[in-house]
Protein backbone atom coordinates (compact mmCIF):
# COMPACT_ATOMS: atom_id res chain seq x y z
CA UNK A 1 0.00 0.00 0.00
CA UNK A 2 2.59 2.72 0.64
CA UNK A 3 4.45 1.96 -2.89
CA UNK A 4 1.17 2.93 -4.46
CA UNK A 5 1.15 6.02 -1.91
CA UNK A 6 4.40 6.89 -3.70
CA UNK A 7 3.22 6.08 -7.46
CA UNK A 8 0.88 8.79 -7.19
CA UNK A 9 1.69 12.25 -8.76
CA UNK A 10 2.98 15.70 -6.04
CA UNK A 11 1.91 18.64 -6.53
CA UNK A 12 -1.66 18.10 -8.53
CA UNK A 13 -2.89 21.40 -8.66
CA UNK A 14 -6.72 21.36 -8.10
CA UNK A 15 -6.98 24.92 -9.71
CA UNK A 16 -5.69 24.15 -12.73
CA UNK A 17 -8.18 21.23 -13.28
CA UNK A 18 -11.32 23.58 -12.13
CA UNK A 19 -9.12 26.67 -14.89
CA UNK A 20 -9.63 23.59 -17.62
CA UNK A 21 -13.50 23.08 -16.90
CA UNK A 22 -14.11 26.54 -16.95
CA UNK A 23 -13.01 26.63 -19.98
CA UNK A 24 -14.74 23.33 -21.45
CA UNK A 25 -17.62 25.01 -20.47
CA UNK A 26 -16.69 28.48 -22.45
CA UNK A 27 -15.73 26.87 -25.11
CA UNK A 28 -19.05 24.72 -25.43
CA UNK A 29 -21.05 27.71 -24.60
CA UNK A 30 -19.49 29.49 -27.31
CA UNK A 31 -19.76 26.65 -30.02
CA UNK A 32 -23.13 25.25 -29.25
CA UNK A 33 -25.50 26.70 -26.91
CA UNK A 34 -24.74 30.34 -28.57
CA UNK A 35 -25.07 29.10 -32.40
CA UNK A 36 -28.69 27.43 -31.49
CA UNK A 37 -30.23 30.47 -29.50
CA UNK A 38 -29.39 32.78 -32.77
CA UNK A 39 -31.06 29.99 -34.81
CA UNK A 40 -34.05 30.04 -32.74
CA UNK A 41 -34.34 33.45 -32.43
CA UNK A 42 -34.20 33.99 -36.53
CA UNK A 43 -36.92 31.15 -37.22
CA UNK A 44 -39.10 32.82 -34.38
CA UNK A 45 -38.53 36.46 -36.76
CA UNK A 46 -39.41 34.38 -39.58
CA UNK A 47 -42.45 32.91 -38.32
CA UNK A 48 -44.00 36.40 -36.84
CA UNK A 49 -43.18 38.05 -40.42
CA UNK A 50 -45.18 35.52 -42.17
CA UNK A 51 -48.35 37.49 -44.10
CA UNK A 52 -51.30 36.19 -46.28
CA UNK A 53 -50.16 35.43 -50.14
CA UNK A 54 -46.89 34.60 -48.94
CA UNK A 55 -46.25 31.42 -50.71
CA UNK A 56 -44.14 28.83 -48.42
CA UNK A 57 -42.74 25.18 -48.28
CA UNK A 58 -43.46 23.05 -45.01
CA UNK A 59 -40.81 20.80 -43.31
CA UNK A 60 -43.13 18.14 -44.68
CA UNK A 61 -42.38 19.27 -48.58
CA UNK A 62 -45.93 20.97 -49.00
CA UNK A 63 -46.02 24.48 -51.40
CA UNK A 64 -48.32 26.59 -50.71
CA UNK A 65 -49.81 29.89 -50.51
CA UNK A 66 -51.02 31.73 -46.83
CA UNK A 67 -54.69 32.24 -47.38
CA UNK A 68 -55.33 32.99 -43.23
CA UNK A 69 -53.09 33.74 -40.61
CA UNK A 70 -53.99 32.41 -36.70
CA UNK A 71 -51.79 32.58 -33.58
CA UNK A 72 -50.09 29.49 -34.30
CA UNK A 73 -51.68 28.19 -37.27
CA UNK A 74 -51.88 28.94 -40.75
CA UNK A 75 -54.53 27.68 -43.74
CA UNK A 76 -52.63 27.17 -46.60
CA UNK A 77 -54.26 26.75 -50.35
CA UNK A 78 -52.14 23.88 -52.32
CA UNK A 79 -52.32 23.40 -55.62
CA UNK A 80 -55.66 21.64 -56.59
CA UNK A 81 -57.75 24.28 -54.19
CA UNK A 82 -57.53 22.14 -51.41
CA UNK A 83 -56.60 23.85 -48.31
CA UNK A 84 -55.04 22.82 -44.98
CA UNK A 85 -54.48 23.70 -41.49
CA UNK A 86 -50.77 23.76 -40.18
CA UNK A 87 -48.75 24.99 -37.43
CA UNK A 88 -46.32 27.30 -38.13
CA UNK A 89 -43.23 25.81 -36.64
CA UNK A 90 -44.28 23.63 -39.94
CA UNK A 91 -42.85 26.22 -42.48
CA UNK A 92 -39.45 25.68 -43.34
CA UNK A 93 -39.27 28.56 -46.01
CA UNK A 94 -40.70 31.13 -47.60
CA UNK A 95 -40.68 30.96 -51.46
CA UNK A 96 -42.39 34.43 -52.47
CA UNK A 97 -39.48 35.77 -54.42
CA UNK A 98 -38.92 33.24 -56.00
CA UNK A 99 -42.01 32.10 -56.91
CA UNK A 100 -42.26 35.76 -58.33
CA UNK A 101 -39.03 35.58 -60.34
CA UNK A 102 -40.27 32.39 -62.12
CA UNK A 103 -43.63 34.03 -63.48
CA UNK A 104 -41.84 37.03 -64.44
Amino acid sequence: MHEILLMAPKGSNGSMNMIMILLMFVVMYFFMILPQMRKGKAQKKFWSELKKGDHIITSGGIHGKITDLKDTTVIIETEGAGKLKIEKSAISLEMTEAANKAAA
